[in-house]
């Protein structure tokens, strides 16, 4: 059986969960140091110092990727646009189909801030 990298299936609901190995104290440490962020300002000046500028690219075009495909938008657009390659494309569809709904839930927390500063 093919490896799913840093993911588990679960072979009864078909989604990918995160391999436990990411639950680490450090990991921890990381994500409430985020959660401690204020406002975007906050945002550039923490991500600039903990990522290469190549790294937040990446990071970006894989969140821009996950907007079109939800968006139903073609892999071809979605490449012209961004950048990516079809594996990535690829990569972030599997995650939005199978994977723990990471996406999904920030992505419907926007449109629902943004629907809600339209009222």
């Amino acid at each position: 059986m093919p490896s799913e990298g840093f993911h588990d299936r679960d072979y009864q609901t078909g989604r990918l969960h995160m391999n436990k190995k990411i639950r680490t104290d450090a990991v921890d440490h990381l994500f409430s140091a985020v959660l401690e962020l204020k406002d975007k300002e906050e945002c550039y000046k923490f991500f600039e110092d903990l990522c290469t500028v190549n790294e937040l690219l990446s990071l970006s075009q894989r969140f821009e990727v996950a907007t079109m495909l939800r968006a139903h938008e073609t892999y071809l657009k979605i490449a012209e646009e961004t950048g990516a390659s079809t594996a990535t494309i690829s990569r972030v569809n599997r995650s939005l189909n199978y994977g723990n709904d990471g996406y999904d839930m920030v992505l419907d927390r926007m449109e629902n801030e943004n629907t809600d500063k339209q009222a």
